[in-house]
């Protein structure tokens, strides 16, 4: 699939996907370092909130779409955590904008749930 056609017409699924991806690029990095504990860890994490997205988009009621929502949300602190260790730590690539793209995602989230909730 090419990244265009995700992106077509929801923000959250184009945003998660471009992050997961940048999270995918910068893991690799951290690999070829030999920081195989924390890259697997970010990985799993930060490809997660994707992941989550992407099946809230097939969800079968509105409470499920919610709670696959928060899952994504609670992957995205769990990922921050990991962008601020290797942010703080010696021998670790710079993270870029990746920290701005994950809290974009977060706003995001969080204001998606809300307005869901509130309907």
């Amino acid at each position: 699939m090419e990244n265009g056609s995700v992106k077509k017409g929801n923000a959250i699924v184009a945003k998660s996907f471009d992050f997961a991806l940048s999270i995918i690029q910068y893991t690799e990095a951290l690999e070829q370092l030999r920081k195989f504990v924390v890259a697997n860890q970010l990985l799993k994490s930060g490809t997660s909130i994707g992941a989550n997205v992407w099946e809230a988009q097939h969800a079968e009621s509105r409470a499920d779409f919610i709670h696959k929502l928060k899952i994504a949300a609670k992957e995205a602190t769990e990922t921050e955590y990991w962008l601020l260790l290797c942010k703080h730590s010696q021998q670790y690539p710079a993270i870029d904008d990746r920290l701005e793209m994950l809290l974009e995602l977060q706003k995001l989230l969080t204001k998606i749930i809300s307005s869901t909730k509130q309907k």
